[in-house]
């Protein structure tokens, strides 16, 4: 399908006297951009077990995302991997270099227990991520690091807090940070199947809530809403549900699907969602969406299956779009 959007991407500004070193806004239009058929990513990215919830840094060199594999902090399981969710990070010299090895993050950030949804900030600084707290519920909890070159130095993870977490499921922490204050908006799911909603709060630039979370109102349904993903400039965001418009699995019943919904300021509310449509959806169960930091690749998960083959489990796929002329 075409998506009629123009997006505003932000890029370093050159340094002039008198003037620090700041953002500007670059116009990058997706007028008449198509997605194209999405790609499997390999192994070593995917592996037999389950490969979830990826999320690439903004130089798309590392690439985050949450694996059963063997090698992490839980334990072996007779069918070659593991009984617990661990974060892991792949690595490439490159955007055209094949991915590296994954590695696992390893303590402090991951614990026998599950770690998933693994969420970045632009500047690398701050790693979202949610943790399996009791039976059934999670919570959203942040890292930090002072340096934003090495993947594996993060500090102990801190939850959220009562304006995030609550009795309730918190989990699919996404950062949009457009500001140049370094601050920014974390939108996240609430709730448990069959009705999950999203929901926002204003974070700063060293992770701090500046309040409750406030459900989106205009992004929800009747229906699970969850694991959303913002486009760097805050104009443009996915999700998956399985809402009226979804296309029909085997069953002949709604599947989830990625959806997408626009805006046109960071002060306007999110346009009606639309449905990402073939190819980027099928009669498979599409999940966990990550657009890139330009807006030009999006990434997300699907289950190894009849209608999209893969290496076991849910497995991590790549669709992009080009950039049409001005």
């Amino acid at each position: 399908m075409r998506l009629h959007l123009v997006a505003l991407v932000l890029v370093s500004a050159c340094r002039v006297e008198s003037e620090p070193v700041g953002l500007q806004l670059q116009a990058m239009s997706f007028k008449n951009s198509e997605w194209s058929e999405p790609v499997h990513l390999d192994a070593p990215v995917n592996s037999p077990c389950q490969d979830q919830t990826p999320t690439l840094s903004k130089d798309e060199l590392a690439l985050y995302f949450t694996s059963t594999r063997r090698g992490g902090l839980g334990n072996d399981t007779p069918d070659g991997c593991q009984d617990s969710f661990d974060l892991w990070v792949a690595r490439r010299t490159s955007r055209d270099s094949p991915w590296e090895t994954p590695v696992n993050l390893g303590p402090p950030v991951n614990t026998s227990a599950n770690e998933a949804g693994p969420a970045l900030s632009a500047d690398g600084h701050l790693l979202f991520f949610y943790s399996f707290v009791g039976t059934g519920q999670r919570d959203i909890y942040l890292s930090q690091r002072r340096g934003a070159t090495d993947d594996l130095v993060w500090e102990p993870p801190v939850s959220l807090g009562p304006d995030v977490n609550t009795l309730d499921s918190e989990a699919g922490p996404s950062f949009g940070q457009p500001g140049e204050d370094g601050g920014g908006t974390l939108y996240f799911y609430r709730g448990a199947a069959p009705n999950t909603d999203l929901y926002s709060v204003s974070i700063t630039r060293s992770g701090r809530t500046l309040g409750p979370a406030v459900a989106v109102a205009e992004l929800n349904s009747p229906v699970d809403d969850n694991h959303v993903s913002v486009r760097a400039d805050g104009r443009e965001i996915f999700f998956n549900s399985r809402r009226l418009g979804s296309i029909l699995n085997p069953g002949g019943q709604p599947s989830f699907d990625l959806w997408v919904a626009t805006r046109g300021s960071l002060h306007d509310a999110w346009s009606t969602p639309v449905n990402l449509g073939a190819p980027v959806n099928s009669a498979a169960a599409e999940f966990h969406p990550n657009v890139s930091h330009d807006g030009r690749t999006l990434l997300f998960i699907v289950n190894s299956g009849a209608v999209r083959d893969g290496l076991g489990g849910f497995d991590i796929w790549m669709t992009t779009r080009t950039e049409s002329e001005r």
